[in-house]
């Protein structure tokens, strides 16, 4: 299995449509091809190759893995402890890996180069680079910016390009601080930041200068997802907060439960809502689907529950959802409709820790502590095309193919 390359990219989500979902809609392209964000120049010694299966990160109680994701092959084994969170970078090379010194800059050693239907690999030793972003949390990435909060709650703006070159790879935005540790850069150069606490906590947005340009409640603030159009929903425990054309606002909804967690595509105007575990700890069988466009909530019900990192975005938007009977089910992102589903791995029962679900260029991962093991499910076909034993119990993952992620 070679990386896809911007043909795969464009055959993935109509071949998920007709092959995974079996529906037969027609489906608009996937948009112009993307281009490679700079990064520090690749170390001298590469090697260039003809075909290059992505790298897989998986997180573990003890550190990190580095696997091949075709064969399996553990590539590295870091020991860095505390590791809470594995974030991409935009380059398609980097990963940001959180820990509670900061984020340790991790060099995947691929990088692609997009031409036409194929691509050109570079292929180089990997490693932890030296350099550690302070703050902690995940990394947020939207509108080809990322932003993690630092220690005392101050903004901190990467730069991909100087990741790796020993440069100081971030710059703090000054204009605010944030107390949620919700922070979300913007296309205009403004920035969404979460304020206060608990049920007083609200989301400000501030323009390019920094000026103040408008406020919403958002008691318990849990993540921020884009969408197209430039649009981005934060999760509130009170219901969705869309943010579209300068405006904060409350979607129209049958019911508002609060959202835990957001899956969003550049692709799609809908974001994808997941909600909080049943007062009696059951995972929860309904989805929100939340139009940034239309500004309203349609809320699909689901034949089993899923957990917290459960949901992903397929490659033209479609909602990719991880249930507790081993299913990975595709659903519609404008109607709800179940469109088709594949068997990945075991059931489980809700348990801490539960699969965690990436979805990246036509390929699904998943990483299963019960079986600790690593699923990979080729979109294209419906198939699950390896299950890799791990060494350790899963935690986290994520993935890198050497391409940027698609942008919309």
């Amino acid at each position: 299995m070679s990386v896809p390359t911007p043909l795969r990219r464009a055959l993935a989500g109509a071949a998920l449509l007709a092959v995974l979902a079996g529906c037969g809609q027609e489906v608009a392209p996937a948009g112009p091809e993307p281009t490679l964000t700079p990064s520090a120049a690749p170390p001298d010694g590469s090697e260039e190759v003809d075909e290059l299966a992505p790298r897989v990160l998986v997180g573990h109680e003890g550190g990190f893995l580095v696997l091949d994701s075709a064969s399996g092959e553990v590539l590295d084994d870091v020991p860095l402890a505390g590791v809470g969170g594995l974030s991409p970078s935009l380059d398609g090379r980097h990963v940001l890996v959180a820990t509670p010194e900061g984020h340790h800059v991790y060099d995947t050693g691929v990088e692609a180069e997009a031409h036409g239907d194929h691509a050109h690999y570079l292929l180089w030793p990997a490693g932890l680079t030296g350099d550690v972003v302070p703050g902690g949390g995940r990394a947020v990435t939207n509108a080809g910016n990322t932003a993690v909060v630092g220690e005392d709650g101050e903004v901190l703006v990467l730069g991909h390009h100087l990741l790796g070159s020993g440069a100081p790879p971030v710059h703090t935005w000054t204009a605010a601080r944030s107390d949620t540790g919700l922070v979300v850069p913007l296309a205009e150069g403004g920035m969404l930041v979460g304020r206060g606490t608990d049920a007083a906590a609200e989301v400000a947005l501030f323009d390019d200068a920094g000026a103040e340009v408008t406020t919403a409640p958002c008691p318990g603030p849990a993540g921020a997802q884009g969408a197209a159009g430039g649009a981005v929903v934060v999760g509130c425990a009170d219901g969705p907060l869309v943010l579209r054309d300068g405006a904060l606002t409350r979607p129209t909804a049958e019911e508002t439960p609060g959202t835990a967690v957001l899956a969003g595509s550049p692709l799609s105007a809908v974001v994808l809502g997941g909600y909080a575990p049943d007062p009696d700890g059951a995972a929860p069988q309904r989805l929100s689907l939340v139009d940034t466009a239309a500004g309203s909530v349609r809320t699909v019900g689901l034949e089993a529950g899923y957990g917290p990192r459960s949901l992903a975005r397929g490659p033209y938007g479609e909602a990719l959802v991880l249930t507790t009977d081993g299913v990975l089910r595709a659903v519609d992102d404008l109607s709800g409709e179940q469109l088709g589903q594949v068997t990945v791995g075991g059931a489980w029962s809700g348990q801490e820790p539960a699969p965690v679900l990436v979805a990246v260029e036509g390929f699904a991962y998943v990483a299963d502590p019960a079986a600790r093991a690593l699923h990979v499910v080729d979109l294209l076909s419906g198939q699950v095309l390896h299950s890799h034993e791990l060494p350790h119990v899963p935690l986290d993952l994520t993935v890198v193919t050497g391409l940027p992620p698609v942008e919309g």
